[in-house]
């Protein structure tokens, strides 16, 4: 794994950034930059120095997934786009893992392609991905035909053939979400609602669940397990360009706000002694913005503030060693910026600072 850039300037992130802890409590950032993913490592747990970028060549490979178990482990899928046969396009998914902070990745090895004749790979939208608390790896993929496709390891490591889960009204970019009781569960924007699938047990086979009745945003849904075995999916409502919270079995909450057309960022803590959540997304001007609510408690507010940066793509949310809430954005100039809670009451973040 190759030294990246040393500018730190980076005008063409296509996927990301990602922000995820590792398994000695250090921080990882992932980002998608030319054919090429960049990493970097907070030099000791809680900062504030940071190591690299390294590099890690991503030929052909135009968008990017990173996804993180309970082990700790970083699974990077990426789309590949190649000439194909008659020279129309194919387009396959790839796969690289990282066991450790600060250790090299893997090689990227090939997840194959979920083509039929019905469906032209060149058409084969972004995948979603999830892990277990097994450590099993769930690739999910919309195809051109309004299909959606699962592949997934088995308990050996090796992988399943595709599945397709039956359904024909899905659009682009699904989300999926690994609950702490290894259940995975999986959001898939439809024409007419949003397509939900869930497992009885771990391991077992994905079922349909109910639509839900929000029309949500491509590119914009995030999953959270906001209580033991609960997820709350977070998203933009295409009909009134609002944020919508909701969950199995209830009606959507709607949240307010002006977001952009990118991907809100969830995250679950603990703020003055009381479980909250914490949301993040890019808005309509281009700025950052917060969201602070208690967890489960949408119904009575969001209280949103202006981050403190513009941005480019989509702001993200973790924990460091220290249990502080960090937010993370790539700004108009390229920069790759980091803020951290503050000592404050609530959530009060601190400078951005540049990496």
């Amino acid at each position: 794994m190759a030294p990246g850039p040393a500018e730190g300037r980076f005008s063409d992130v296509r996927s990301g950034p990602w922000l995820l802890p590792g398994h000695d409590g250090r921080l990882l950032v992932y980002a998608l930059v030319d054919q090429t993913v960049l990493r970097w490592t907070e030099a000791g747990p809680g900062g504030p120095d940071w190591l690299g970028p390294d590099a890690l060549p991503a030929p052909d490979v135009t968008r990017l997934v990173v996804a993180q178990g309970g082990n700790r482990y970083a699974h990077l899928l990426g789309r590949r786009v190649r000439e194909g046969r008659g020279g129309r396009l194919a387009v396959d998914f790839v796969y690289a893992i990282q066991y450790q902070a600060g250790r090299p990745m893997s090689e990227w090895t090939s997840v194959g392609s979920p083509q039929t004749k019905q469906s032209p790979s060149e058409r084969t939208g972004l995948p979603a991905a999830a892990v277990n608390t097994a450590g099993i790896l769930y690739v999910f993929a919309p195809t051109a035909d309004g299909r959606v496709v699962l592949r997934r390891e088995d308990a050996k490591g090796r992988w399943e053939p595709w599945l397709d889960l039956k359904v024909t009204a899905a659009l682009d970019t699904p989300a999926a979400v690994a609950t702490s009781a290894g259940h995975v569960e999986l959001l898939v924007p439809g024409r007419t609602g949003a397509l939900t699938w869930y497992q009885r047990k771990p391991g077992a086979a994905l079922e349909r669940g109910h639509d839900l009745s929000v029309a949500a945003l491509p590119g914009s849904v995030t999953g959270l397990e906001t209580s033991p075995g609960r997820v709350t999916w977070y998203l933009t409502d295409m009909h009134n360009g609002g944020i919508v919270a909701v969950r199995a079995g209830e009606w959507p909450i709607p949240l307010g706000g002006d977001p952009g057309d990118g991907r809100h960022a969830a995250l679950a803590t603990v703020l003055d002694g009381h479980p909250c959540t914490v949301l993040a997304h890019r808005d309509a001007e281009g700025r950052a913005v917060l969201g602070v609510c208690p967890a489960e408690d949408e119904r009575n507010g969001v209280w949103w503030s202006d981050a403190g940066t513009a941005c480019v793509g989509d702001p993200v949310l973790a924990r460091d060693a220290r249990g502080r809430v960090v937010a993370l954005a790539v700004t108009p100039d390229g920069d790759l910026v980091l803020s951290r809670q503050t000592d404050a009451p609530g959530l009060v973040l601190g400078d951005w600072i540049r990496i």
